[in-house]
């Protein structure tokens, strides 16, 4: 009896098992079922706010459900980030960043709140994006050498807005003053968009901004492009000379892309990955990344991870040559 009743309760046990394996498999299979959070670690109207509006709405359409854009910002993009390594990993909370949080932060704060490797699993890349060096319309300066030129007759005089410590606006014009040597001011915001609504009102004069913030101003006339940072000149801008043009070696390109929580099923990992591949060939949302200053940017999910743990390792680098800390 002690033996039939061993194996009744093995046999019960197994078959409780294969169930659970067989009801986890079906519903990574039908994910999602209910609406996705996808979290953006920075404000309203900057480059990654701007992308995961592009990209959620189309993931919206592909996959049945819809993907939720939700701003958490504060610290640079800490606060944002370190939510999203503390979510849930089933594959409804999701953050699209960019390697500004992602791969320079770590370097830059004595205490981030997230390991960029360990707490992440990486979906994939989405695109890459334009940063211009702006100025207000009436500043002297209108281009990099009349800049420099500006600034080094005037030490101290003039400040520059970012969008906040740390921020991938505040380390590029960093980079630019130490390789140049000017003594200019930063002023942090907390958000791109208000740091360049003030340069076109004036209140402070100079600013690196993403494409995405800047391009209406602009456009409008409102604001004046001295230079793109790209290593390159962008589509969007084709007449704006990149900085490397008068500083050999200078350029960054920022990449964006959708990170899970460390322990999100493969099942829906790959599953995404193949969402957002499909978003990406859409001709509408190359359009609408183009018109941004933004170029659609798709990659494996181990490509990615290759991508950051080499980023990391770059940025550690360049953060401390530059001298750039946010503690």
């Amino acid at each position: 009896m002690r033996i039939i009743s061993t194996m009744t309760r093995a046999l019960v046990a197994g078959a409780a098992l294969v169930a659970l394996a067989h009801g986890t498999a079906s519903a990574q299979a039908d994910y999602p079922t209910r609406p996705v959070n996808v979290i953006v670690p920075q404000g309203a109207g900057g480059a990654n706010d701007t992308i995961a509006r592009i990209i959620s709405a189309k993931l919206s359409e592909v996959l049945g459900q819809q993907f939720v854009v939700e701003n958490r910002t504060g610290a640079g993009g800490n606060i944002g980030t370190a939510a999203a390594a503390k979510a849930k990993p089933d594959g409804y909370t999701l953050m699209l960043t960019t390697n500004g949080a992602q791969v320079i932060n770590p370097w830059l704060y004595k205490t981030t709140g997230f390991d960029p490797i360990k707490d992440f699993t990486p979906v994939g890349l989405v695109a890459s994006a334009g940063y211009v060096l702006v100025a207000n319309a009436a500043f002297p300066a209108n281009n990099v050498n009349e800049l420099i030129a500006q600034l080094k007759a005037n030490p101290g005089k003039y400040n520059y807005a970012s969008a906040g410590n740390g921020t991938l606006n505040h380390l590029i014009m960093e980079m630019f003053k130490q390789q140049v040597g000017l003594n200019i001011q930063h002023v942090p915001y907390k958000t791109a968009s208000a740091a360049a609504a003030d340069v076109a009102g004036g209140i402070v004069p100079v600013s690196v901004q993403s494409a995405p913030s800047s391009l209406g101003l602009i456009k409008a006339g409102k604001i004046k492009a001295l230079a793109v940072t790209n290593e390159k000149r962008i589509g969007a801008l084709p007449d704006v000379p990149s900085i490397s043009e008068t500083i050999p070696g200078f350029g960054s390109t920022p990449w964006y892309g959708i990170l899970a929580p460390a322990g999100t099923p493969v099942a829906i990992v790959n599953k995404l990955n193949a969402a957002i591949k499909t978003a990406l060939a859409d001709k509408d949302v190359q359009e609408r990344l183009l018109k941004q200053g933004c170029e659609a940017l798709e990659s494996t999910p181990q490509q990615f991870a290759t991508l950051i743990k080499d980023d990391l390792a770059n940025w550690q680098k360049i953060v401390k040559s530059s001298g750039a800390s946010v503690d």
